[in-house]
């Protein structure tokens, strides 16, 4: 095999307890007139406020932007740009969960780029550099304080949409476990379970030859040397920590660890790409208006079976990583820890229709940026199966290949 790899990173990711309180040093050096994105809860809080009193101290004009929704539907991600051009800012911080930093990713690319956030759908449709961008997390899931990925509900397509580019990677990313402490037990188990989704697709994710050129011609150009290397760091560290963060929210060992897995998943998967489950769950979560972490770990299993002739090896790396014995064991292990931190085990739990298995798989093999990443192929055929033991909790009928 030829040694290959490509990683996306932010130019600065700080990590540790109390680093948020280096955020208006930061900032000074990148502007003087900070947008600060986040939601309508997060910006009465006192650590927030205490954020923005550091960027004031520092000299920085601020203007805060409480107004991200779940999810980010498009219009509010227009109406945010809008309303800030009066304020001319030059540097957009995002403070909150996924939905706070993607909406921050958007913004600091209308603001620079004008036109809609559809322009940009897709990969590298983002024509150069956006307004300096500082990543806070506050949950530790989505990892888009390291990707170029943001993602938005467009309520025309009736489904998620993704604006992939490395031009919004963000400039610098400050990721204080602290912020994690009180986030509530199922929030965490959400979170904690997409940062693990995140990081076995990318480390289960196709190999492509390595083309001079391919990290030109895919934002995802599946796993690599230097990506497999972030996702196994991350499965093990959310493998030891994340049902402790979910049993017992002060432990701050715990909370860290499951921080620095999301944060290393998200730097796996921005280059490596996500896979079927993934895909499956635009639909699903577009039907049944479900949590996304929750929609792709009750995948997970399912999809890891349909890919175990494939993936042999790592199931096995996986196996010496979180201390099992085989790669068999790993799949029965994952959905034993899921279904512990309260993960549906099914797609029926999750509150699918039965007479929606055919739309859902029609659906998810039309999303072939993340199909053609997935290790085995999955012809329509192959997805109506994968998409019917899912619902009907039927690992089995995956595994008789």
């Amino acid at each position: 095999m030829t040694l290959f790899g490509t990683i996306r990173a932010p130019r600065e990711l700080i990590f540790g307890s109390g680093q948020r309180d280096a955020l208006g040093k930061v900032a000074a050096k990148l502007g003087k007139r900070a947008l600060v994105v986040t939601d309508e809860r997060l910006e009465g809080d006192a650590a927030f406020r205490a954020m923005v009193a550091q960027l004031e101290a520092a000299g920085l004009a601020v203007r805060v932007d409480g107004s991200t929704l779940p999810d980010v539907p498009v219009e509010t991600a227009v109406a945010s740009a809008r309303a800030a051009r009066d304020f001319a800012p030059d540097l957009v911080i995002g403070v909150g969960g996924g939905s706070c930093l993607d909406m921050a990713k958007c913004v600091a690319v209308l603001l620079t780029h004008g036109g809609r956030p559809q322009d940009y759908y897709g990969e590298f449709m983002v024509p150069g550099p956006v307004l300096p961008l500082i990543a806070v997390p506050t949950t530790a899931g989505t990892g888009s304080e390291a990707t170029p990925v943001a993602v938005l509900s467009d309520a025309e397509r009736q489904l998620k949409v993704g604006i992939s580019s490395p031009h919004i990677i963000p400039t610098v990313s400050i990721c204080d476990p602290d912020l994690t402490l009180t986030c509530p037990p199922m929030l965490t188990a959400i979170a904690g379970a997409d940062a693990l989704t995140h990081a076995i697709e990318a480390f289960t994710a196709i190999r492509r030859a390595p083309t001079p050129g391919l990290a030109q011609e895919r934002v995802f150009v599946g796993k690599n040397a230097a990506s497999d290397h972030f996702a196994l760091s991350a499965i093990t560290l959310l493998w030891q920590g994340l049902e402790t963060a979910c049993t017992d929210g002060g432990d701050a060992g715990a909370r860290a660890q499951v921080m620095m897995g999301a944060t290393m998943a998200g730097l796996a998967f921005g280059v490596a790409g996500t896979a079927a489950a993934h895909a499956i769950q635009y639909p699903v979560g577009a039907l049944t208006h479900t949590a996304h972490g929750a929609g792709v770990a009750c995948l997970m299993p399912y999809v890891m079976a349909w890919n175990a002739p494939e993936i042999g090896a790592e199931l096995d790396q996986i196996a010496g990583a979180i201390g099992l014995g085989t790669g068999a064991e790993v799949i029965p292990a994952l959905a034993s820890l899921f279904g512990r931190i309260g993960i549906p085990p099914t797609l029926r739990d999750l509150g699918l229709a039965e007479d929606k298995l055919d739309w859902v798989a029609e659906q998810s093999c039309g999303i072939a940026r993340l199909i053609q990443n997935n290790p085995r192929p999955l012809a329509l055929a192959d997805m109506r199966r994968l998409v019917g033991a899912s619902f009907h909790g039927d690992r089995a009928a995956l595994e008789t290949n």
